[in-house]
């Protein structure tokens, strides 16, 4: 027998293998028959009791810190009150980043007033090199003028260096008076004075609004300036809203040595002063404390300036007395 001829071309076992059987022909294959779908009629078994309160898989206690778990077991509701109290508690045993304490209301604010003035009078200069250090250090751009004239030739150079037209300012009777808003007007500044009175309606305050958005520059003068923070605080009030310091994009604010104190502590004493007396500035609505410009800082730390607030803040210190 030869055995060459049982001997398979290669590949031929695989296709043999995976090929289908032929069908006979002239016999089909019986369709199955189509049996009907049984529906179980018996009601479905209800699941396993559930526990009362969330548990962990290990069946231990619920898996709370001890520091607002304590005092509430044995109840499962906790009043804010008592949420509140634990955490004060707990951050009363961890020393804190640094000494602070609630200050002492002053009994005679305008007297001390009158005393940090007389003071100051005497060491102003130091105070205020104090104050530009810090100014500068949170990004802020300090100008020094000998007198008023001096005022308006650098708000202008100011203008002229950002391509700024338009100017909102406070009334003059809380900045320098009329003649600085003659000034910068001859000089081709398109200044918006804020009327001395509320607006009478809100039409009216609709449009000083527009007016104050579209301005490039803000100018305003300055109620105290703190050389330990170089924060300046202005206290909003009739004929100058604080829109004039936010919205414009570069807000410059006047002040003179007047103005000046040494630390919060002090400006606590002022404020409680004005608001003990009732003049103006105390009739305000809000006082802000101004820090440098506007910064803001997304989840990745980028630093953006001008969001929230003015990109740039300019304080312009006259040396001769804004009242003359």
């Amino acid at each position: 027998m030869d055995r060459a001829r049982h001997v398979q071309a290669p590949g031929a076992g695989a296709r043999a293998a995976g090929a289908l059987p032929a069908r006979r022909a002239g016999r089909s294959r019986p369709a199955a028959p189509v049996r009907p779908r049984r529906h179980d009629q018996r009601p479905s078994a209800l699941p396993g009791r559930l526990d009362a309160h969330a548990r962990s898989a290990a069946g231990g206690g619920a898996d709370v810190p001890g520091a607002l778990g304590r005092g509430a077991r044995g109840r499962a509701v906790t009043t804010r009150a008592e949420f509140f109290a634990r955490i004060r508690g707990e951050l009363r045993k961890k020393p804190a980043l640094f000494a602070a304490s609630t200050a002492a209301r002053p009994e005679h604010p305008a007297t001390q007033a009158d005393a940090i003035r007389r003071e100051l009078a005497e060491r102003w200069p130091e105070t205020l090199e104090a104050f530009r250090l810090e100014f500068e250090r949170v990004a802020g751009v300090f100008h020094r003028v000998a007198s008023l004239d001096d005022v308006a030739p650098t708000i202008d150079r100011i203008a002229r260096e950002r391509g700024a037209r338009e100017l909102v300012s406070w009334h003059a009777a809380s900045v320098a008076g009329d003649g600085l808003s003659r000034a910068l007007t001859a000089r081709g500044l398109g200044v918006h004075e804020m009327p001395a009175g509320e607006a009478a309606d809100g039409a009216e305050r609709a449009r000083l609004r527009a007016i104050t958005a579209r301005a490039d520059l803000g100018l305003t003068g300055v109620d105290l300036a703190v050389a330990e923070t170089g924060t300046l605080v202005l206290v909003s009030g009739a004929g100058r809203p604080r829109s004039t310091s936010l919205l414009p994009p570069c807000h410059i604010a006047l002040f003179d040595r007047t103005a000046l104190v040494e630390s919060l502590p002090q400006v606590g004493v002022f404020l409680e002063a004005w608001h003990r007396d009732g003049a103006p500035p105390a009739d305000g609505a809000v006082v802000n404390f101004i820090t440098g410009p506007s910064r803001t800082a997304d989840i990745e730390l980028t630093l953006t300036r001008g969001v929230h607030g003015p990109k740039e803040v300019h304080a312009i210190f006259e040396d001769g007395g804004l009242r003359g």
